[in-house]
């Protein structure tokens, strides 16, 4: 049995991260960090169905993952940090977050800043919630190496759509969740013939790719597993031998 929320006031991921799914027990679709916000929709019992505030994507989320909302001041901008139960790099590490995390800092004090949480996060892997990135390849180059998987949002592991919007996001610039959309709404439209330059970005049926130079792309595929540079028309001959299509479309972010 389900019921609607109505004016339930938003929820919080209290988890590093926590995934959407399709149906309580269906598979991942998306994912979110720790921090962020979701609008509850249908309580589904032991599951939620809501919609997260930073893109509208919908699904399920286990109702463990969520809490009360606060007011992020700041973000990680590392690929990675650790919450540690005291200002001191050898004290236990409570939780590991990802790039992109929003934070509720109360108090900084050199190395280490105060968490609401009581925890402490070394300050030099934060940035205040303002500040944003201006080129989102550079992003992309931070997850290199980073495993793929299917759904994934974050630095244990990403999808070719998860890292476009990790991307775009760290830049302020609106993204959805999946290829599809991301195609429809992400960029202008490039002719076939315009020279490519780093920051388009390239999609076929089911995947995407950043253009880090002319003649490279910087993607997350379950080809290598991973987030790879790969030679564009080595990548576009491979994507097409595999089955998957010629591109469908090249886009230019306006930044």
């Amino acid at each position: 049995m389900s019921a609607t929320f109505g004016d339930i006031q938003p929820r919080q991921v209290v988890v590093s991260v926590a995934d959407i799914r399709n149906a309580p027990d269906g598979n991942r679709t998306r994912q979110l960090l720790y921090g962020e916000l979701v609008q509850p929709l249908r309580d589904l019992g032991s599951h939620v169905e809501v919609e997260a505030k930073r893109d509208g994507y919908r699904g399920v989320m286990d109702r463990r993952d969520l809490g009360p909302p606060m007011a992020a001041t700041h973000w990680v901008t590392s690929l990675a940090t650790h919450l540690y139960s005291a200002a001191n790099m050898k004290s236990p590490e409570v939780m590991t977050l990802s790039f992109g995390t929003p934070l509720t800092v109360v108090s900084q004090d050199g190395p280490f800043s105060l968490t609401h949480l009581g925890y402490h996060v070394p300050s030099a892997h934060i940035q205040p919630i303002s500040r944003r990135f201006s080129d989102p390849v550079a992003v992309a180059e931070l997850f290199l190496g980073t495993p793929y998987l299917w759904g994934g949002n974050s630095r244990i592991g990403l999808d070719c759509s998860g890292l476009v919007q990790v991307s775009c996001l760290a830049c302020g610039i609106p993204c959805p969740g999946d290829t599809p959309e991301q195609e429809a709404e992400v960029g202008a439209p490039l002719p076939a013939d315009a020279p490519l330059q780093r920051g388009d970005i390239l999609f076929w049926k089911g995947h995407v790719a950043w253009v880090s130079a002319p003649d490279m792309l910087i993607h997350a595929n379950a080809g290598y597993m991973a987030t790879v540079y790969e030679p564009l028309d080595e990548a576009v001959a491979r994507i097409a031998d595999q089955g998957d299509g010629p591109v469908t479309s090249r886009k230019r972010l306006k930044i």
